[in-house]
C-alpha cells in the first residue's frame, strides 16, 4: 500500500488571472485539472493501491468547500482516503509537509501539484528513497541532482554556476519510510527563521542522505510546467497530444460542431457548443462553452464562456468569459467580459 501526500498551499500568483479564483492545481488542462492528472499518473507508476491522499491547502477563504469537493473526489477515484490539511503561513516546503504530520508513515509519494509528468518507471526496490528527474538543457536555471558512481544521489545543488548534472529536480519523491523524513524534518522546523527564509524539503532530505539513507534518481519521460500563461498552453498542447496517442477520447458525445472544422489534438467539453469556426490543433474547450466564428489554435477555453469572431494562435481564457473581437495574444480570468 502506498499514500501521496500533495502540498498545494500556494496562491499560483504567476498564473494570475487565472489563479485568482481557481487554485492553480485546479485549472483544467487538455480536459482536467491539474493535481487530478498528476495523482493519477503517479498512482500509474507506483503500481500499489493507494490508500491515503493528503491534501495540504492554503487559506480556507480561498480553499474553500468546492476545492475539498473535488479534492475528495479524486481520492475517492483511486479507493483512497482523503486527508485535508491547512499550511496557513507560506513557511516552505518542508514546513508543507509536516502540516500533514499525522499520516506520515510507511512508503509515501510526495508531489508538489504544478507541473504534469508522464512517466514509465518502477520504483528501485533497494532505495530508501527515489526523487523524480527530467534532462534538461540549461541546468544552471534549476535545482540538480549530484550522483555518484554507482548512481546514487549524493547532494542536491540548487541553480549551480559551475555543471553538476543536467538532471533537474521535478518535485515528486518516493520515501519507502516517510517517518524517517518526519524526524528530520522535525528537527529542521525547530529551527528559526531569519527573515525571508523557510524550511525546505532538502533540508530533511540532505539530513536523511548523512545518515546513510540511499536515494535513487527515477527519470521522467516528460515533465510540463503550468507556472505562467505562455506555459500553460504550451503544457495544454503537449498533454493533448499525449492522450491522443494514448487513445483517451478527447471530443464529449454531448458536443455540438455545426460548419465547422476540428483539427487534432483537441478537448471539447460536456455541453460545448461550436458553429462557424475552425479549431486546433491544441485547443482544450471547457463544459458550456459556445464557439461562434473562431479560429483557434495552441488554446485553453474554461467552462461556460461565449467567444464571438475571435481569431487566435494562443488565447488562455477562463470561466464565465464574454468575449467578442480579435487579438493577436489573450489572457483573460474568469467572468471577463471584452466586446
Amino acid at each position: 500500500p502506498m499514500k501521496i501526500i500533495v502540498p498545494m498551499a500556494g496562491r499560483g500568483s504567476r498564473l494570475r488571472p487565472h489563479s485568482l479564483a481557481t487554485p492553480k492545481p485546479l485549472i483544467a488542462v487538455a480536459g482536467s485539472p491539474i493535481v487530478h492528472q498528476l495523482v493519477h499518473e503517479i498512482a500509474k507508476v507506483v503500481e500499489e493501491p493507494i490508500t491515503d491522499i493528503g491534501f495540504i491547502l492554503g487559506d480556507p477563504a480561498f480553499f474553500g468547500e468546492a476545492v475539498e469537493d473535488s479534492l475528495k473526489t479524486l481520492a475517492s477515484e483511486l479507493g483512497a482516503n482523503p486527508h485535508i490539511f491547512r499550511q496557513l503561513e507560506p513557511l516552505g516546503t518542508g514546513h508543507a509537509i509536516m502540516c500533514a504530520a499525522s499520516i506520515l508513515e510507511g512508503p509515501t509519494v510526495v508531489a508538489y501539484a504544478d507541473t504534469l509528468i508522464r512517466a514509465d518507471l518502477s520504483l528501485d526496490p533497494t532505495a530508501d528513497a527515489v526523487i523524480w528527474v527530467k534532462e534538461v538543457e540549461q541546468p544552471e536555471a534549476f535545482g540538480v541532482v549530484q550522483l555518484n558512481e554507482e548512481n546514487t544521489i549524493v547532494n542536491l545543488v540548487e541553480k549551480p554556476k559551475e555543471f553538476v548534472s543536467d538532471l533537474a529536480v521535478i518535485g515528486i519523491y518516493y520515501f519507502k519510510e516517510i517517518e524517517v523524513l518526519k524526524v528530520a524534518l522535525k528537527e529542521v522546523v525547530k529551527q528559526s527563521l531569519q527573515e525571508g527564509e523557510e524550511y525546505q524539503i532538502n533540508q530533511g532530505i540532505l539530513a536523511m542522505m548523512e545518515q546513510g539513507k540511499v536515494f535513487k534518481a527515477g527519470k521522467v519521460n516528460a515533465w510540463m510546467d503550468c507556472g505562467n500563461p505562455e506555459v500553460t498552453l504550451q503544457t495544454n498542447a503537449e498533454m493533448l497530444q499525449f492522450k491522443k496517442e494514448e487513445g483517451e477520447t478527447l471530443v464529449d458525445p454531448s458536443a455540438i460542431l455545426e460548419n465547422s472544422t476540428l483539427i487534432p489534438p483537441c478537448f471539447v467539453g460536456k455541453g460545448v457548443r461550436i458553429s462557424n469556426s475552425n479549431i486546433g490543433p491544441g485547443v482544450s474547450i471547457g463544459e458550456g462553452t459556445i464557439i461562434e466564428n473562431c479560429e483557434l489554435q495552441n488554446s485553453l477555453i474554461q467552462n461556460h464562456s461565449h467567444l464571438i469572431n475571435l481569431k487566435c494562435e494562443k488565447a488562455m481564457i477562463g470561466n464565465h468569459v464574454r468575449y467578442k473581437g480579435n487579438p493577436a495574444f489573450i489572457s483573460l480570468g474568469d467572468y471577463s467580459e471584452m466586446q
